[in-house]
């Protein structure tokens, strides 16, 4: 019988920033990211942003905090390997403002994605959203 692999450090880590994101705390989102954090978003395939470091993410966080007037990620699964951890989310959020793409403030967003957390030791070096 196989054990599963576990990773509770790592896993306190992911749920802190998820809590954290949840919430709106940008602080405490970034608590447990490496200096150079390279983060990355992939909609549908294509990647629509890619950033590196701890100031850029915090700017991006900031700016993508006014979209919403709440979000919730909720872990469905959590998969170790040996310096990753792959997450899979349900992600809902509702709309703050009128976006480019025709959503509309109010609208209620539902998807399902995953996020791959990279570390080295217990920071969060590479982080990608996919959706």
């Amino acid at each position: 019988m196989n054990k599963p692999n576990t990773n509770p450090e790592r896993e306190e880590i992911i749920r802190q920033y998820i809590e954290a994101y949840n919430g709106f705390d940008i602080g405490k989102m970034l608590e447990n990211l490496d200096q150079n954090i390279l983060f990355k978003n992939i909609s549908q395939g294509e990647v629509n942003l890619s950033l590196e470091g701890l100031s850029a993410f915090k700017t991006q966080a900031e700016q993508a905090r006014n979209f919403f007037s709440s979000r919730k990620q909720s872990i469905e699964s959590i998969e170790h390997t040996q310096d990753e951890t792959e997450i899979r989310i349900d992600y809902q959020a509702v709309l703050a403002v009128d976006l480019p793409n025709g959503f509309q403030k109010g609208d209620e967003l539902n998807l399902k994605g995953k996020s791959i957390f990279k570390f080295r030791g217990n920071k969060i070096i590479e982080l990608t959203d996919m959706s």
